[in-house]
């Protein structure tokens, strides 16, 4: 439904039952599929791909150019995937021609006031809470979930099903399934629950916890730690997948917890 009050360029391409709000504006060279809603004063810049039945609130920024000073102009893009909501005020700019595209996957919620930057890469089901902040190329995978107020550094990997405490800062990358907090960040156990939410069964989530109590917990060095878990723990989808993640860890893995003695 095109509202006589916002500005579409004629080259964008609007599935027919888009709704648009007041006072938006759409550039060129934008596509938005159908079942999307678009709310007052959000503007969509050139470059951008929303899919379909997404939700964005007003005042929403999407596909601004990168605050990058090395962006040259080139042509790249932003990318919102299917039943994915953008609440009030949230900035979501292209990508750079390091990686071509900024990525927000599908089923995600994305509050108010986030930020999210040139090429990063957001998984599906993810929610990012009000006022995250986050910086050029990180990686967020499936499920995860960052609190509030949050800053993550660029090029940190954050893992499926983590959960960060609000008001942390992340300087390093959060392997998979664990919950992080304190500060400075690191592991504060399995995120058990959203595991069981998500139809973990019990003997899956006991084996993820013993992988991470020998990694985190034991006073071992990350290549030691592997090691022992190869050894000691039969092979699984969860083992592997920890692995290979602190195995390519380029920024290194947030540390174990230890509590000062008194």
């Amino acid at each position: 439904m095109k509202q006589p009050l916002a500005y579409i360029h004629p080259e964008a391409k609007i599935a027919p039952n888009v709704v648009i709000e007041p006072f938006v504006t759409i550039d060129k060279n934008v596509i938005v599929e159908e079942g999307t809603t678009i709310g007052s004063n959000v503007t969509i810049l050139e470059g951008t791909r929303i899919g379909k039945n997404c939700k964005i609130f007003p005042g929403a920024v999407i596909g601004a150019i990168p605050q990058d000073l090395k962006f040259a102009g080139e042509e790249t893009t932003v990318e919102i995937g299917d039943n994915t909501t953008i609440r009030e005020f949230v900035t979501v700019n292209r990508g750079t021609k390091s990686k071509g595209k900024t990525i927000v996957g599908k089923n995600c919620l994305i509050m108010a006031y986030v930020h999210i930057a040139h090429d990063v890469v957001v998984g599906n089901n993810v929610i990012l809470v009000n006022t995250v902040q986050v910086a050029g190329e990180v990686k967020i995978d499936d499920y995860a979930i960052v609190g509030g107020m949050t800053a993550i550094h660029q090029f940190v990997h954050i893992g499926a099903h983590v959960m960060i405490s609000g008001g942390s800062l992340v300087g390093k990358d959060v392997p998979p399934y664990i919950k992080a907090g304190r500060d400075p960040l690191s592991y504060a156990g399995v995120n058990s629950i959203g595991l069981r939410r998500r139809n973990f069964t019990n003997e899956q989530i006991r084996d993820i916890q013993n992988i991470y109590r020998i990694l985190f917990q034991m006073g071992l060095n990350n290549t030691d730690g592997i090691e022992r878990i190869e050894a000691e723990l039969p092979a699984s989808k969860e083992r592997d997948e920890i692995i290979l993640f602190v195995r390519s860890s380029h920024r290194g893995i947030i540390k174990g917890y230890y509590p000062e003695k008194e």
